[in-house]
């Protein structure tokens, strides 16, 4: 199974007021006027302005197969695929230096953009906070109230060695925020997503599937 964006075609409606971000018609550019973050103020006005996002990549650069995983990190099949199959990705493809690896985040809700912002909030620590996010995800996303979830994040953010003060500031980023949804349209228009997780190998796309299915993939492609 995988999760679904409920669309027809593709775009995002940030519903402040509610607290819910939904996925519903359109690659259209969605209102971005406001956007709902944790922190000392709850809710900040994301100003403008150009910020850059960086591609977050395991593997070998120069490598002829590239894999784009589009996933989510308050998706439970994002979580098991990351628990089941990535590990043995990155053993026998990643870090043999078979592959590049790239993960591209997918955003249902605002919860997942919170575990964004802290993934990034260090870029060397990326891979390693966002496991950590995968493996408490049953617990963080279930945590209850924004501010319980919020710090749970925090938590997580701490114990990757993330000083306070830092986690603090990338949680009231709200020019990364609208950065990153931008990002994440133009990404997910271009590459067809309407479901997590999903992949990309040089240039197609696959659906969710297991490690056996995956290897036999990758070993074509690097066998031409």
């Amino acid at each position: 199974m995988k999760r679904l964006l409920p669309l027809v075609a593709l775009s995002l409606v940030l519903v402040v007021t509610g607290g819910i971000w939904l996925g519903q018609r359109g690659p259209a550019t969605p209102d971005q006027s406001l956007f709902q973050l944790p922190g000392a103020a709850n809710a900040q006005e994301a100003k403008a302005g150009d910020v850059a996002i960086q591609e977050m990549v395991l593997g070998n650069p120069d490598a002829t197969v590239e894999v784009i995983e589009y996933a989510s990190f308050t998706c439970p099949h994002c979580a098991n695929f990351h628990d089941t199959v990535l590990d043995d990705l990155k053993k026998n493809y990643i870090d043999t230096g078979k592959i590049k690896f790239v993960y591209r985040e997918v955003y249902f809700d605002k919860f997942g953009m919170w575990a964004s912002l802290v993934a990034r909030c260090e870029p060397s620590k990326f891979f390693g906070i966002s496991d950590m996010i995968y493996d408490t995800q049953s617990k963080w996303v279930r945590a209850g109230s924004d501010a319980a979830i919020a710090d749970e994040l925090r938590k997580i953010g701490l114990l990757a060695g993330l000083d306070k003060d830092k986690i603090e500031a990338c949680l009231t980023d709200g020019d990364t925020l609208r950065a990153l949804v931008g990002w994440y349209q133009e990404n997910a228009k271009k590459d067809d997503i309407k479901a997590t997780p999903s992949f990309v190998i040089n240039g197609k796309k696959y659906s969710n599937m297991s490690y056996d299915e995956f290897s036999a993939i990758l070993d074509e492609k690097l066998a031409n």
